[in-house]
């Protein structure tokens, strides 16, 4: 399974990126082979709108089942969910600390966007 987790950088070590759309990047932890890629994220982060969106068919491409970040608002959450992505929000400081979050089981899925479209 492929878990994409909103990130600041290019490492685990990397903080969580507190909105999903204008993360700087995806970091893409492959449940089934231990890898992590790094999917580039940076054309979203000025982007006047449809940020969330553009994000949510990049982690689609890239294969992902599911997402972890910190906030999702409504139009890249209708755009996941329609690609049949999980959506899982945490509070974790770190991407890494929020991927082994998710493999303990400490996070559930949410079922509704949290904030509204264009939050600062």
């Amino acid at each position: 399974m492929k878990i994409a987790v909103s990130a600041g950088g290019d490492s685990p070590e990397a903080v969580l990126e507190p909105r999903f759309g204008r993360a700087m990047n995806f970091l893409i932890f492959d449940t089934a082979d231990g890898t992590t890629t790094v999917i580039n994220n940076r054309q979203q982060l000025d982007a006047a709108q449809g940020a969330g969106i553009q994000a949510a068919l990049t982690v689609i491409n890239a294969g992902a089942q599911a997402v972890i970040t910190r906030h999702c608002g409504p139009k890249a959450f209708r755009m996941l969910r329609t690609g049949g992505i999980k959506i899982y929000l945490t509070d974790a400081a770190t991407a890494g600390e929020a991927f082994e979050r998710y493999r303990r089981g400490e996070l559930a899925e949410v079922e509704n966007p949290d904030v509204e479209g264009h939050w600062a």
